[in-house]
């Protein structure tokens, strides 16, 4: 008898012990007491009634969980592969995306993961096959070659929290990517042909852009240079026709004060300035003086044209 009540009393130390539980620093917890939600447990150690009363409910929160949706290499010879998408030009194109998601900590993200755990992925993979077909359908295949590693994920970003938020699936997408992105094996090779082509196009258009921007800019230099040479010449011209206008103001000035003293100063002055440009047009052979040609009956400049030869 005395057995039973130890193992009696044992039994009810160890049901009483089953209500400390301890949270792992990754967790939280939602305390659920008879089917309702009580509590939400950070980390660390906390004591609540026994089980079969208390139900605790472990998440790791801070785990992120990753989805790879869309084309696998070993759907390769299925007749429509999961993830070949039509584009707007009426091409296939196969597709995977990878998105990263993280459980909402606050406690009504808790109460809706634990109510949705068992939906959480299937339901994000819907969301993003939906945003994929709608994004594929408003883009040309060469577009989507061209910009898709980059316009895909940001557009899943964009899309998914407004389609994921009416099923409260109690998660945060915090990453999408492409990890693949290629025509079906069949027209490969031409469409890597084709990705050549256009790859030279670029290549070629890029070469003559950056000759053109070489050339407009040592036109820009050169014009420029002549345009400052000129404004330069023009400034220069400009203040000596100042400066002599300046000059012949005063020396009017100079002169019409001096006439009122001798009305004859212009007329010698004339005669000065006159004497200087015959003595420079003589110097030049343009001028001659004929002092040598007066005689006694004036001045005698006949010449006489040089007997021809046989006469």
């Amino acid at each position: 008898m005395k057995t039973i009540r130890w193992a009696l009393a044992l039994f009810v130390v160890l049901w009483v012990l089953t209500g400390v539980t301890q949270i792992r620093t990754e967790e939280k917890a939602i305390v659920r007491r008879f089917g309702e939600v009580v509590a939400y447990w950070e980390p660390g150690l906390h004591v609540g009634l026994p089980w079969g009363i208390d139900r605790i409910d472990r998440i790791p929160t801070k785990v992120v969980r990753q989805l790879r949706i869309g084309y696998a290499a070993d759907q390769a010879d299925l007749a429509m592969p999961i993830g070949q998408l039509l584009t707007a030009d009426q091409n296939l194109l196969n597709v995977q995306v990878a998105i990263d998601y993280s459980i909402d900590e606050t406690p009504q993200g808790l109460t809706d993961y634990l109510t949705q755990r068992e939906s959480v992925d299937g339901l994000i993979i819907r969301a993003v096959e939906s945003s994929l077909a709608e994004w594929f359908s408003a883009h040309r295949v060469d577009d989507v070659l061209l910009t898709g590693n980059v316009a895909i994920p940001r557009w899943l970003m964009s899309q998914l929290p407004s389609h994921l938020e009416p099923f409260r699936l109690g998660v945060q997408v915090q990453q999408a990517s492409v990890s693949y992105l290629a025509p079906p094996d069949a027209v490969k090779s031409a469409f890597d042909e084709v990705n050549r082509a256009q790859t030279n196009i670029r290549t070629l258009e890029n070469k003559a852009k950056q000759e053109a921007d070489q050339r407009l800019r040592i036109a820009q230099a050169e014009a420029n240079r002549q345009t400052q040479t000129a404004e330069a010449n023009a400034d220069e011209k400009r203040r000596l026709a100042m400066a002599e206008a300046i000059a012949f103001t005063l020396r009017l000035e100079q002169y019409r004060r001096l006439k009122q003293d001798n009305p004859d100063v212009l007329t010698g002055i004339w005669w000065d300035e006159m004497g200087k440009l015959l003595v420079g047009m003589k110097s030049r052979g343009r001028i001659d003086l004929l002092d040598e040609k007066l005689g006694a009956d004036g001045l005698d400049i006949t010449q006489f044209l040089p007997p021809s030869k046989g006469k």
